[in-house]
């Protein structure tokens, strides 16, 4: 089991990462997909009048803040346009993908924060009424019936909390999970960067490979900018889970899955 996160920034070319995931399905690589839609989120968020809001957390993380609004966008961009598009390029390399949500069947499920701690003018703070939440469980037993069943999932937040809420929840934890909870062979997480660097935005400073007994140390967690470092954390969670390898790599190229198992990027193992 290979499980890959494709991420929602700017410049991933979905239809190489479509195309090489057919190919290794076809090929008789057993696949889960995971994605985001970050970047088309906020482009409709604006044209809808309700610009994004981001709350930086005490350890450094930043979350997009939401609402019930911006809840409503999230499952038009992320469940709608983005999961069925990405469904739609896989169709036309021939395989037969299924698009759902943590919603549906309860595949992702969690518990809603009533409360969310943030730092703003150096001061922590406390946001209530978010839709938001961690995934804690996975209905595996949907995702194998889909899987004996030749379909190819292809998986988006938001998750279902225990209430029956729809809630935003992180794609990299997601994935993390998905990965510990199959003991993938491989976590592959594609973005619009090669991988971790050491000088961000430097590509040249790509760091190759991480020790897994090191992956929580320091030194790598501070390289860690923006949404990496909720890749790292992710890593770190997989590893913990059991999953053999993770790789943080570019979904800019073609054969970006390919690439990514052949070690370009940043490899933890």
């Amino acid at each position: 089991m290979i499980v890959v996160k494709v991420g929602g920034a700017e410049g991933i070319d979905y239809g190489a990462v479509a195309k090489d995931a057919a190919a290794l399905w076809k090929e008789g690589v057993r696949l889960l997909l995971v994605h985001g839609g970050s970047a088309l989120t906020n482009r409709v968020a604006e044209a809808l009048g309700h610009p994004p809001r981001f709350l930086t957390h005490p350890g450094g993380q930043v979350s997009r803040l939401t609402d019930k609004e911006t809840l409503d966008i999230f499952l038009m961009v992320y469940c709608g346009l983005t999961n069925k598009r990405l469904v739609e390029l896989l169709q036309k390399e021939g395989v037969n993908a299924l698009g759902l949500s943590g919603v549906d069947g309860r595949l992702l499920e969690g518990r809603r924060k009533t409360a969310v701690k943030y730092v703003e003018d150096g001061k922590v703070k406390i946001h209530r009424g978010d839709y938001t939440g961690t995934v804690e469980r996975v209905n595996r037993a949907l995702l194998d019936l889909l899987l004996e069943a030749g379909y190819l999932p292809v998986i988006t937040p938001p998750a279902i909390s225990y209430e029956g809420e729809a809630i935003n929840t992180d794609g990299d934890q997601v994935a993390a999970l998905l990965a510990t909870v199959y003991q993938a062979e491989a976590l592959v997480y594609l973005s619009n960067v090669p991988g971790l660097l050491a000088r961000y935005p430097d590509e040249a400073s790509l760091v190759r490979e991480i020790p897994v007994e090191k992956v929580e140390a320091p030194e790598y967690l501070a390289l860690a900018q923006g949404r990496m470092k909720r890749k790292v954390m992710g890593a770190v969670e997989a590893v913990r889970g059991g999953v053999k390898r993770v790789v943080f790599a570019d979904a800019r190229v073609e054969n970006p899955i390919r690439r990514a198992l052949a070690g370009e990027g940043t490899v933890v193992r």
